[in-house]
């Protein structure tokens, strides 16, 4: 295969992944498949490099999968998202191709082998490869010079900074050396430059793990050296596919032509902005099919919002292209056809990404449509400068591109602050660089990585809530201690436990951890990396590592939280009964007093369709079917048809939750033995929590009698309050209803005759200027309708060639102020705009407001300074109208 490929001119994407994974497969590797996205490790956000899955390997907290390994590991970063289609390399999503050696083969290998790959299997020359390396590498030197024969000005040392690489202040760290490709080999090797990103490009990184870094900066050898390397795909198939840049690789470029080729556009001939807005919708596509296969669901918080994000500016940049129709689902396609021979799951999981990318595309077009009224009304508010706040918050909020709102905002006239957008833009980054692009490789006081010091816990809770147990880690405030004391509060880890960690949307058992002389009430148990953490307080004894205990769970809450897990399968049943088969669980809550189920649908869920839910859930517990539970192989779960929650990750043994004939899911969780047992059901609650998922809350068992209870309570009190039985309460809440209908017509009735009393006066009052008539006036306890209706009905008494300005404190407790202002048509024509006017007024009184040329409405603060925004008014209009008299 290899010598095939070196013959061929151009190289796909394809052939480079499958080229290095054999080549180091040859030299007796481990191919490793590629990681989820969404990684083990709780310190990073997503998968941001391709050595993360081996982090807890070259720690030396899990067993190395073999002495080498090789992968090409799916990898998102978005820290500099901004260079994305700006730079010929960026990228948010990118495949990293990398061999490791967990204390095997070192520095001679390791460069050998990679000059091997890239000349002999690549087909390189070596006239354009330049290699760097750290200054005080002096093996590595010596080998690449001596060994691989390189020109001695071929090899550039480099310091700390550039050549070292270290996971943080402490901990493994070591020199690297890096392999560049030279693109204009011509210009020779005097002053070589590797900062020069038009003549070179580094695309094969490989890192010599060798040091530990102590508190003080002191280094000290590791006992085993390790070897961490890193090709990027995309680089290298630039680099043998002679092409400009990354985005023009067959990688991507497939799903820049299906764009271009929607937008109506030629690629080649396109300017450089058209280009850059290709190349964002061609990179992001990639990373979104990736994200929502691997189960990240859009959302404001996390890697939801990352996901959000990208489809957002997908979306912003189609339409700078011209797109204002859906077009997102058309360019996944592309992406999942190019990339499901490597990524099955792209193929297994394509409806399920299309739809939600559509649904994700049609939130957001509403959203820029919101974006596009609050352009409006901050142009026709009077204001004449756009906020950097207000700006930003169109950018991000609303998909407005900067230059968009400074494009409609220049034809309006106004200018936009660009200094504070840019302030804005940058608290942003700073907030983005949270989910930080560094792997912490160190091993000082963080419980995250305390916790991979203890073997898996065993549970045995199913079948007995009594066991024993020893006492394996206790933790106070994340630091491990040898014992405590009465009082304080505690996480234990036990070898073995009958407790149920919080797992699968359950909610961790309750209960006590005790011996004769000790007594724990254990209020919560979560499970890190399959580590039981028990959260509690002593409240009699000392506790202290290895001593043997008992522990006992609560019995009455354990029977709760299994009755509510029960039911909420068989309501996620019901549901694909009721509503749609592709009904799918998008998160859950099983807690001891209620349930909560999250699940996609594009709709709300009808009453009807509840009450069928409902009444179908009910007629299986009464029908009382036994619930059979067992193990098996994953592949036969899902062969007989068990569900799987997307995303979640499951081992190849699972356990299979089957109520015969009704539902069987994969699951982990505590259950009845029988249906009847839930006792009924009753559905409390139904709500949209985001685009295309809803939300149910239910209860079952005791939690569902004490709801039914109270309600009945609740019908009796009103029952007596209204003195009526409780099947007469509708007809007589219906008679009140009217009664009060009633009575509000008479009151807003009354109200409009006083309204109209004072200001009916004032039309014969009215301010001649010129050909134009005025009434500026305080109208005091009118509300906000009251105040448009008069006037609104001044303005309609007077003419065309009327302006009327009221202003007035609707109520004197509240220390509120509201204007009005309404012009006659004629004075619009003159260009008029009653929106700007009444900002300016307002302004004076600590207030804003906007509207429409003809008519507006504002509210205030300072009521002290009523009468200044009015005289304001008065000064302000004079002048207009008698210029207007005089033409």
């Amino acid at each position: 295969m290899t010598s095939q490929l070196i013959k061929k001119k151009i190289i796909t994407g394809d052939e480079i992944r499958k080229a290095f994974l054999n080549f180091y497969y040859e030299k007796l590797h481990k191919i490793i498949p590629s990681a989820s996205l969404i990684p083990d490790d709780p310190t990073v956000m997503l998968t941001i490099a391709g050595m993360l899955p081996f982090k807890p390997v070259f720690l030396g907290l899990k067993e190395r999968p073999s002495k080498r390994a090789t992968s090409s590991q799916k990898c998102i970063r978005t820290n500099d998202i901004e260079n994305v289609g700006v730079t010929a390399r960026h990228h948010t999503f990118f495949e990293m191709l990398g061999n490791f050696s967990f204390g095997d083969y070192f520095k001679q290998e390791a460069i050998e082998w990679a000059w091997e790959l890239v000349t002999n299997i690549y087909g390189l020359s070596s006239e354009n490869i330049i290699v760097s390396v750290f200054h005080e590498d002096d093996d590595s030197v010596k080998i690449w010079k001596e060994d691989i024969g390189i020109h001695p000005k071929r090899i550039i040392k480099l310091g700390e900074k550039d050549n070292f690489w270290s996971s943080g202040k402490t901990g493994p760290c070591g020199p690297c050396s890096e392999l560049y490709y030279d693109f204009k080999p011509e210009k020779g090797l005097q002053n070589i430059d590797l900062e020069d990103g038009d003549r070179f490009i580094e695309f094969y990184n490989l890192v010599f793990m060798q040091y530990n870094r102590d508190h003080d900066g002191q280094l000290t050898d590791l006992k085993y050296k390790n070897i961490d390397t890193g090709m990027g795909l995309e680089r290298m198939a630039q680099i043998l596919q002679k092409k400009k840049n990354n985005y023009e690789t067959d990688l991507i470029f497939p799903i820049i032509q299906k764009a271009a080729e929607i937008s109506k556009i030629d690629y080649y001939s396109s300017d450089e902005r058209t280009k850059i807005s290709l190349k964002i919708i061609g990179d992001h596509t990639r990373a979104v099919i990736h994200l929502i296969s691997d189960g990240v669901v859009a959302s404001n918080l996390g890697r939801g919002y990352i996901l959000r994000r990208l489809i957002r500016r997908m979306v912003r940049h189609g339409r700078l292209l011209g797109l204002k129709n859906e077009f997102l689902s058309k360019l996944a396609s592309v992406g999942i056809k190019l990339m499901q021979e490597n990524y099955t799951d792209l193929k297994n999981n394509s409806d399920h990404i299309l739809s939600e990318i559509k649904i994700e595309e049609i939130r957001f077009r509403e959203t820029l449509d919101r974006g596009e009224k609050l352009l409006d009304e901050l142009i026709s508010s009077g204001q004449k400068i756009i906020t950097g706040f207000k700006a930003f918050e169109l950018y991000d909020t609303y998909g407005f591109p900067l230059e968009l709102t400074q494009e409609i905002a220049q034809e309006n006239n106004i200018s936009v602050d660009i200094k504070g957008f840019e302030k804005e833009m940058s608290a942003q980054k700073e907030r983005a660089k949270a989910a930080s692009h560094i792997i912490d490789l160190t091993l000082e006081g963080s419980l995250e990585r305390e916790i991979d010091l203890f073997d898996k816990t065993i549970f045995n809770g199913y079948d007995s809530l009594d066991s024993e147990a020893e006492i394996k880690g206790i933790f106070l405030e994340s630091t491990l201690v040898k014992e405590a004391s009465e009082g304080q509060k505690v996480l234990i880890v036990l070898d073995q436990s009958s407790f149920y960690g919080e797992s699968g949307g359950q909610v961790g058992d309750v209960g006590t951890i005790f011996t004769n002389d000790l007594e724990v009430l254990v209020d919560n148990v979560i499970r890190k990396k399959n580590v039981f953490l028990h959260y509690g307080i002593v409240k009699k004894g000392i506790l202290t590592l290895g001593q043997k205990v008992k522990t006992k769970v609560n019995d009455l809450a354990r029977a709760k939280a299994a009755a509510n897990h029960t039911a909420t399968h068989l309501l996620q049943s019901a549901l694909k009964v009721v509503v749609n088969q592709s009904v799918g669980q998008k998160g859950s809550l099983v807690a001891f007093n209620k349930l909560r189920f999250d699940f996609n649908s594009s709709q709300p869920i009808t009453k009807d369709q509840i009450f069928k839910v409902e009444t179908l859930v009910n007629s299986w517990i009464l029908e009382n079917h036994s619930l059979d539970i067992k193990n098996m192989a994953k592949s036969e779960a899902l062969e007989r048809g068990a569900v799987a929650m997307f995303g979640e990750k499951y081992d190849d043994e699972v356990r299979v939750v089957d109520v015969p004939g009704v539902s069987m899911e994969l699951c982990g969780g505590t259950h009845v033995k029988t249906t009847s047992e839930l006792g009924c059901f009753k559905i409390i609650s139904e709500e949209g929590i985001s685009a295309g998922v809803r939300r149910i809350e239910a209860l079952s068992g005791q939690s569902a009698f004490e709801y039914f209870s109270d309600k009945n309570s609740l019908v009796n009190q009103l029952s007596d309050l209204l003195k009526a039985n409780p099947n007469q309460l509708l007809d007589r809440v219906n008679s009140l209803q009217s009664e009060l209908f009633n009575k509000n017509k008479e009151i807003q009735k009354m109200k409009n005759e006083i309204a109209y009393f004072k200001y009916s006066s004032l039309s014969s009052s009215a301010n001649k200027i010129g050909l134009f008539s005025l009434i500026i006036s305080q109208l005091d306890g009118l509300d906000g309708n009251s105040l448009q209706s008069a006037a609104l009905d001044l303005t309609s008494e007077l003419g065309d060639k009327s302006v009327v300005i009221l202003g007035g404190i609707p109520d004197k407790e509240n220390r509120k102020l509201l204007f009005v202002v309404s012009f006659g048509e004629d004075l619009v024509k003159r260009g008029m705009h009653a929106g700007k006017l009444i900002n300016d007024i307002a302004r004076i009184c600590s207030g804003g407001g906007g509207g429409k040329p003809n008519f507006a409405q504002a509210g205030a603060k300072d009521i002290d300074r009523l009468n200044d925004a009015l005289e304001y008014a008065r000064k302000d209009l004079r002048a207009k109208l008698l210029s207007y008299s005089d033409k």
